[in-house]
């Protein structure tokens, strides 16, 4: 029997002592455990590997938790991730501050482990049902963000946010997108007949066009990215590693930090089946393990 997939925390924090106690506890109580010393490593961390929860300290030297997490939650790909803070600090203030930087709890240190395991398993349940329609959203149209009435990204799925940033090619392209958008909510808001589709431009070419799918929460607006004369990503790696349409899906899953129950999920596949096209990919691309595979799939895409 496949073991089952363990959920993955991140822990942030700059002692020693606190990473090793932690690991510890955390390992034990099921959890693939990953490592940050800093802020700035953790936000390369999640750039590589999404994991399932932060645990992330407030106080640390050169950039703080409170800043970690903002910089975190900018990132529509990873926003959805639950932060809980960790911190010898007690005062209103700084709770306060912790939860308008993102949080979704605080813990006081010395860390109880009962209770931290405790509101690991709350907040990881959570995070799952509202993550569902997201994996829904996924397996219909992949490429899709949602925003808010001023045009202001409220999510954006992991495809759409990859999307953006290689069909424009720049640090300020969610930026671009975002601009583009507001200027529609606006021209709809003075005219209900106004087209639901939208182009984007870069360097004098039309390379993004964005589809208004419909409202689907309050102040949530819904749209598809499409690029314009690219090839499919899974494609690109179908021929790159000579995959089969199948194995491409899956390891195109794989590059965007999916567990294998979401990939199971959205391509109606079971666990087992999953398990069987990773064995073949990793032989065809010459890796041991998922991590692996995901970079090399990465790197291929970042080149297209």
């Amino acid at each position: 029997m496949a073991e089952h997939p363990r959920d993955i925390v991140l822990l942030v924090d700059d002692s020693p002592e606190a990473l090793g106690f932690l690991t510890d506890a955390l390992e034990q109580s099921g959890f693939s455990v990953l490592i940050a010393t800093s802020g700035t490593a953790a936000l390369g961390i999640v750039e590589r590997i999404t994991p399932d929860l932060i645990l992330l300290d407030a106080v640390m030297p050169s950039m703080d938790g409170f800043e970690t997490c903002r910089r975190l939650k900018a990132n529509p790909a990873i926003s959805q991730i639950p932060v809980i803070f960790m911190t010898g600090l007690t005062e209103t203030e700084h709770v306060v501050h912790a939860l308008e930087s993102g949080g979704v709890d605080y813990l006081t240190k010395p860390i109880n482990i009962d209770e931290l395991r405790a509101r690991i398993g709350v907040h990881l349940r959570n995070a799952r049902s509202a993550q569902s329609a997201r994996v829904a959203l996924d397996a219909a149209g992949r490429h899709l963000l949602a925003v808010k009435g001023d045009g202001e990204i409220h999510w954006s799925t992991p495809q759409a946010t990859r999307l953006i940033n290689t069909a424009l090619g720049g640090d300020d392209s969610l930026d671009v997108v975002v601009g583009r958008i507001a200027e529609w909510m606006k021209k709809r808001s003075a005219s209900a007949t106004i087209d639901s589709s939208i182009s984007v431009s870069h360097e004098g070419k039309d390379v993004l066009g964005l589809a208004f799918l419909g409202t689907i929460g309050p102040d949530e607006y819904l749209f598809r990215l499409t690029a314009n004369n690219r090839r499919p990503d899974d494609e690109t790696l179908r021929q790159s590693f000579a995959l089969t349409h199948r194995e491409s899906e899956v390891l195109l899953w794989i590059a965007k930090g999916k567990a294998n129950r979401d990939i199971g999920e959205i391509l109606g596949l079971s666990a087992r089946t999953v398990n069987k096209h990773l064995e073949q990919i990793y032989v065809k691309l010459g890796v041991e393990n998922r991590a692996s595979a995901a970079v090399k799939a990465a790197h291929v895409l970042h080149e297209t």
